[in-house]
């Protein structure tokens, strides 16, 4: 059970379908596989054997999903760079991860300098004529080679919430069972079109390379998110399903032209990468008049952890009901163990009141960290990963994540779970976006502080906000000051940084 499978059998079932649509072109699955079989004897005649690593720094695009297959036929595992890192980040991974080749866009400045720091010791070839150049002339068979399932597949680096980044091993049989479950919880099919908006690089996204490839259905790649961009291609593309983060669908519903758009062809959308608040999720559906699922998982686990999927007897129940369990967190997804347990191991009472850590098992679930044995034992214990996550959990099973354990805010002994108040301040009608961060106090220890976008045009004042926050949660979850800023710092990944706002308010 390994991702050289997969390819080789759609292209049996389906050589002539749609397969890829980019900037740079449209493909059927005969010519896609004609180009990944291409680049994977190319690399090999480079001297790439099973077991070394190649990079790629990228924007979506069929150089990207090329390269997920075309590295994973030969055994090669492939490092997925974010793109939005500093040179000084990227080179650490590339060296880090032992990386021989790099894949790159041929507009990223970055490159040249990444290329003057490495040097020798790192192949450079850049997409456009240089990349038609190196797979040009070699035979489009797929190469057979001997890939078992425990291989590492990929590397990814984490985003840095906590630190240095770390390098996620996954093996093949980690991918290709997420993959399989993947398409028995969202009922995948060859109908299925998938708009790849939210970035390659990252899983809350990547996961879908495999999962729709699997069952043939049609990529849809979108360099870079832009809400107008988003609302022609699922008309015109007819997309029927996207996963994207919070901060996206922010965007998106407040695009004032996002009603003037035919999404009948949009089955269901998935929320994922970080919390949402209920506010928004019922504005999506309205909007979009489509299913939607939470997703809740992370790079060590490939990534789903859990779904918000109604159970069937869920299913009958009046709108309102349904749409706070479609809020929640979601039951566990297929083929993983889960757990809430309090700080003795004990699991918490399933009454929604109780918090404990979300912890997991399964065979979706990485082995550890590239090189970082004692990082590894860190968060494992008992066969079990300690996710840090905070949570409660209901009578049904459904899971709410109340806050990172990191991110908790202790203020005069009390615990303030940040996306409590979140959820608070974006149901405000002029707030955009918003995070709360603890701050440093001489008597209360931390106190709560909120950073705010307003919605354009929008006036209100810190007073405000705060008397705003007093009418609906405890006195001493209110934030005590709040910031208004232009933009609130993010990663890559298109989540908040906790850890930027507390460097920059500590």
């Amino acid at each position: 059970m390994n991702l050289t499978q997969i390819l080789p059998k759609v292209l049996e079932l389906y050589p002539e379908k749609r397969a890829v649509v980019c900037n740079c072109g449209e493909f059927t699955y005969r010519q896609f596989g004609d180009r990944v079989g291409k680049l994977a004897n190319a690399l090999l005649e480079e001297g790439m054997k099973k077991n070394d690593k190649l990079a790629i720094l990228h924007k979506n695009c069929h150089y990207f999903l090329e390269s997920y297959f075309g590295v994973a036929q030969i055994g090669v595992a492939l490092v997925p760079l974010n793109h939005h890192l500093s040179t000084r980040e990227l080179v650490y991974i590339l060296k880090n991860s032992e990386t021989r080749l790099l894949i790159a866009n041929k507009d990223f400045a970055k490159v040249n300098y990444i290329n003057e720091i490495i040097g020798k010791n790192l192949k450079i070839i850049r997409t456009g004529k240089e990349y038609e150049n190196f797979i040009a002339f070699h035979s489009s068979n797929i190469p057979s080679i001997d890939v078992g399932e425990e291989d590492v597949a990929h590397i990814y680096y984490t985003s840095g919430t906590t630190g240095k980044a770390k390098g996620v091993v996954l093996s093949h049989k980690n991918v290709y069972l997420h993959a399989l479950n993947t398409i028995t919880e969202l009922r995948l099919s060859s109908d299925d079109v998938w708009l790849h908006a939210a970035p390659l690089f990252h899983l809350a996204d990547a996961w879908a390379t495999w999962a729709i490839t699997l069952v043939g259905g049609t990529h849809i790649l979108m360099k870079d998110f832009d809400p107008k961009t988003v609302c022609d291609c699922m008309e015109k593309e007819k997309v029927t399903l996207t996963n994207l983060v919070p901060t996206m669908y922010y965007r998106l519903v407040n695009y004032p032209k996002v009603d003037k758009y035919n999404y009948s062809s949009l089955r269901v959308l998935l929320s994922g990468g970080a919390p949402i608040s209920p506010q928004l999720v019922q504005k999506i559906i309205e909007t979009f008049k489509c299913d939607y699922i939470q997703t809740y998982g992370m790079t060590e686990t490939s990534p789903f952890l859990t779904m918000s999927i109604l159970k069937d007897h869920l299913r009958s129940l009046p709108y309102e009901q349904q749409l706070k369990y479609k809020s929640t967190t979601g039951r566990v997804f297929l083929g993983v163990e889960m757990k809430v347990v309090n700080e003795r191991g004990e699991e918490v009472k399933p009454d929604n009141k109780e918090v404990g850590e979300i912890i997991v098992k399964g065979e979706t679930i990485t082995k550890g960290y590239w090189k970082l044995p004692q990082e590894t034992t860190k968060v494992f214990k008992n066969g079990w990963l300690y996710t840090g996550d905070m949570a409660v959990i209901d009578q049904e099973g459904y899971v709410t994540i109340v806050d990172r354990k990191n991110d908790m805010i202790i203020t005069g002994g009390e615990n303030v779970y940040s996306i409590e108040v979140e959820n608070v301040l974006y149901a405000h009608p002029s707030v955009l976006e918003a995070a709360v961060v603890g701050i440093p106090d001489e008597e209360w220890g931390e106190i709560v502080k909120a950073i705010v976008v307003l919605n354009a045009g929008e006036k209100v004042t810190e007073k405000d906000i705060i008397n705003y926050c007093k009418e609906r949660i405890a006195d001493y979850k209110v934030p005590k000051s709040v910031d208004f800023i232009d933009h609130i710092p993010k990663l890559g990944s298109g989540k908040i940084s906790k850890r930027i706002l507390k460097e920059m308010y500590n």
